[in-house]
């Protein structure tokens, strides 16, 4: 059994070279599979544990939030980092303590959103919450990495001037990695990569894309997530099939897994 302390270094060791995956359990099931394969450190993904209950991305409460880490936590020997949306706080000493609380699960990483229910705050009010995130983990004597995010391309400003402006800021707030979810021209992602250096850089790749891992390593990125795009691949297998439920129809269970393939890789060594 990995202790979380050894979970924490192997993750920031992860970020001093090279380029790596980090792809988005949503589940138990999902965390232990990904493991098997031979993944290095998992994150976890906010859309993909809300679609899991029923309800929509940004709907979770803290509770249910540090529940879901813990879970995710619980059910890996790999490292963990978190998906915290904007901290889970209405001020910067209540994302403090939601920092805290998060720390104590176990996770190594978390990242902290600049926008609140859709609408991205200002630089200031953004700058003071991360530092607040900074103080909380440094307070708290774990070694929990600490990441950075500029919401824009998501959130209706595309603006890469002021997204670079903003993850300069984080990076001096004290975010170890910084991280613009959205961005996807080759040219900007250079950009921001350049910009914060030699802070690491997490590019998201949540849909269809031409850029491969090697691509993402040779513009200066240090690791890709992929956010809800397995969650919402498992998804789409499962409309498809149920849509041909409502007609009458079975076919649609033909690319399923099979049970007893599912059996033998949960039930085997990881693969690392």
């Amino acid at each position: 059994m990995t202790t979380t302390a050894e979970k924490r270094a192997a993750f920031r060791a992860l970020h001093e070279r090279g380029c790596f995956l980090l792809p988005n359990p949503w589940d138990r099931g999902s965390a232990r599979y990904l493991e098997r394969l031979g993944f290095a450190a998992l994150a976890t993904t906010s859309s993909g544990a809300a679609w899991s209950r029923g309800r929509p991305d940004g709907s979770a409460t803290r509770d249910e939030a540090l529940a879901h880490l813990a879970d995710i936590v619980g059910a890996t020997d790999l490292p963990v980092n978190a998906d915290f949306e904007a901290g889970y706080g209405a001020t910067p000493d209540d994302v403090a303590v939601s920092v805290g609380l998060a720390v104590e699960t176990g996770v190594a990483g978390l990242s902290v959103e600049d926008a609140v229910d859709g609408a991205i705050l200002d630089l200031p009010a953004a700058v003071e919450r991360l530092t607040a995130a900074r103080e909380a983990i440094d307070g708290s004597g774990h070694d929990v990495l600490l990441v950075g995010r500029a919401e824009g391309f998501i959130a209706g400003r595309p603006d890469l001037d002021d997204v670079i402006e903003r993850l300069r800021a984080y990076a001096a707030a004290g975010a170890d990695c910084l991280y613009a979810p959205g961005v996807a021209d080759p040219r900007q992602i250079a950009a921001i990569v350049a910009a914060v250096a030699p802070k690491p850089v997490n590019l998201l790749i949540g849909g269809t894309s031409d850029l491969t891992l090697a691509d993402a390593e040779a513009l200066g990125v240090r690791r890709v997530s992929v956010g809800g795009a397995l969650a919402r691949s498992a998804w789409g297998g499962f409309q498809r099939a149920a849509a041909g439920l409502v007609e009458g129809r079975f076919d649609g269970f033909a690319d399923a897994a099979r049970g007893d393939e599912l059996n033998a890789l949960l039930s085997a060594p990881r693969l690392r």
